[in-house]
């Protein structure tokens, strides 16, 4: 298996998408929620699905925004339609959602901030004990190629993580 490298570079939709997954973030922090955000593109690169986190209001450690775009899709979609989609997300999908990911049978994924930026953010923050276990090793343990594009520098990603984990 293998995964795209992160020297890949990411497309104007690419960017555009993850200015949205920022925004949706903005909106998951604003409802109460960890600033995460994620949503689906077809293979047009058309917005279908959209998901915040809802770790805190729906008091559910699996509420991350990955997650919950990834049940939604399976859903909506069949697995041959999903590998033909890209998941765009503000920050590296953790180990659960890449697992989700992956047997969602979603196609692509682009991100912004990656998971060791987020753990610098974060520190030791016990709402967010983040794993060093990148998106990638975790698709390469698979069957089938995942192709990753990212980290992406986006200041906005890293900004929306301002003053909400101390």
């Amino acid at each position: 298996m293998t995964a795209v490298p992160a020297t890949t570079p990411a497309t104007d939709t690419d960017l555009a998408r993850l200015h949205d997954a920022v925004e949706i973030a903005r909106r998951s922090r604003a409802a109460g929620n960890h600033p995460f955000g994620a949503l689906l593109t077809g293979p047009d690169g058309e917005i279908l699905l959209e998901a915040e986190n809802t770790v805190t209001t729906e008091r559910n450690a699996t509420g991350h925004a990955e997650t919950n775009l990834v049940r939604l899709s399976t859903e909506k979609y069949d697995a041959d339609f999903l590998r033909t989609c890209t998941l765009y997300t503000s920050t590296e999908p953790c180990a659960m959602c890449s697992g989700a990911i992956y047997w969602g049978n979603i196609g692509r994924v682009v991100y912004a901030l990656g998971e060791d930026e987020l753990l610098a953010l974060t520190g030791a923050n016990e709402e967010n004990p983040t794993m060093s276990l990148p998106c990638r090793e975790v698709f390469e343990a698979g069957q089938r190629d995942l192709p990753v594009v990212g980290p992406i520098d986006l200041p906005e990603a890293r900004e929306i993580h301002t003053g909400f984990w101390n």
